[in-house]
């Protein structure tokens, strides 16, 4: 089931960027108009594979070739407008980072067919969409325009040739906001209930512009977090269950639910285990820790990169107890190891473990972990056929079998 999921997620990523980027330069000229060609000169150059930073904070952000082509879209977008400058399309970065993480999102329950159009996933805030989540009903525009992610950057930038004409305020619809912080400066554009949290992004933005706008030969490394460079783990050949035998119960299963804090229902995107504040959280699989990290609903998490069939693949473990995350990013672990404790932090009704699997890295959306957790036998070996297998569930390992 992971080798379809994995070849499926890697199938998008691969192609459909490609098919994207072509057609930017004809989609930004109808957007934003000729008039706009001659304000700055930034070329795009070729958008890597993935790209690893750290915003101000020192949190790791991976981002995909797809969030990439979407930062793409933007600087050209940015680059054509005269008044946008360098400034401008870092702002806009920093926007769309917070915002979707650089995603084109659906929105199902307000517009269900949202869907129709080319998309990176669902979002559930209000009625907004896309990149920078704006909202049909407060005059961005229809649906099909939003689902646009050039239409979209054309709005967030504004000004004489914005689609807006100045309502909603685009960024060159407000006064004085090159004297702004950048983060600020998002902040009148998305008028956002948490003004703050844009400026973590900035870092981020800076090295996603450094990384496209440079000549392939002088490119910044784009697989690299810091000055480190990215080596992939080893291949999976060993699974073990995240929780030690005998000390959970599953408390809420992958899939569409009824949320328990919010309410209505929402995709639960891994499996929640009920177990005490302080239980041993283990390493399903060897691999790299490549976030480790408090922030949001998700709480303290961590997120561990894996190499299954040659591809990356990351299992990700949420709402670690305060001081529970006892790895940092960098660190390479074995399967079994105990990489954190049991918590409630972040949107959570009690102490448990949410487990993810992503397929295609961190910021990829996440599939049913169910055949990973079932794949780890008794005496702590797997094959790694048995890692892909939809099968009844095998017994969970013991504590004394995973952690050696």
């Amino acid at each position: 089931m992971i080798r379809t999921l994995v070849i499926g997620a890697l199938f998008a990523l691969l192609l459909g960027p490609a098919t994207v980027l072509a057609t930017v330069t004809a989609l930004i000229a109808h957007a934003v108009g000729s008039s706009c060609a001659t304000a700055i000169s930034l070329d795009v150059a070729d958008v890597p594979d993935v790209l690893i930073t750290t915003t101000s904070d020192g949190s790791t952000v991976e981002l995909n070739r797809t969030q990439l082509t979407h930062a793409a879209t933007i600087i050209q977008a940015g680059s054509r407008i005269e008044g946008v400058g360098r400034d401008g399309i870092l702002v806009a970065l920093m926007a769309a980072l917070t915002e979707s993480s650089l995603r084109m999102l659906t929105n199902t329950s307000a517009y269900p067919h949202s869907t129709n159009y080319p998309n990176d996933g669902n979002g559930s805030d209000h009625d907004s969409l896309g990149l920078f989540q704006m909202r049909p009903a407060t005059g961005w525009g229809t649906v099909a325009e939003l689902m646009d992610p050039t239409y979209q950057a054309a709005a967030f930038f504004g000004g004489p040739t914005g689609p807006n004409h100045g309502s909603p305020r685009g960024l060159l619809d407000i006064p004085g906001w090159k004297a702004l912080p950048k983060g600020a400066a998002a902040q009148e554009v998305e008028v956002s209930r948490y003004p703050h949290r844009y400026a973590r992004f900035e870092p981020v933005a800076e090295q996603i512009l450094a990384t496209l706008t440079s000549p392939a030969s002088g490119r910044p490394e784009a697989t690299t977090a810091g000055t480190a460079p990215t080596v992939a783990p080893p291949e999976v050949t060993r699974t073990v269950h995240p929780l030690p035998a005998g000390t959970w119960s599953v408390s809420s299963e992958y899939g569409m639910r009824r949320h328990p804090v919010f309410g209505g229902w929402r995709m639960h995107t891994g499996i929640d285990m009920a177990a005490a504040l302080g239980t041993p959280v283990l390493a399903a699989a060897a691999g790299r820790v490549v976030v480790a990290e408090h922030s949001g609903s998700s709480g303290n998490h961590i997120g561990i990169l894996h190499t299954l069939a040659g591809q990356p693949v990351v299992s990700v473990y949420k709402h670690l107890r305060e001081g529970g995350r006892l790895v940092a990013v960098g660190d390479a672990v074995k399967a079994g190891q105990v990489i954190g404790e049991v918590g409630s932090t972040g949107t959570s009704t009690g102490p448990h473990l949410h487990y993810e699997i992503r397929p295609g890295g961190f910021a990829e959306p996440a599939s049913d972990p169910s055949s990973w957790l079932d794949a780890a036998p008794t005496d702590g070996e797997v094959n790694l056929d048995d890692v892909h297998r939809s099968e009844p569930p095998q017994p969970r390992c013991a504590l004394q079998d995973v952690v050696q």
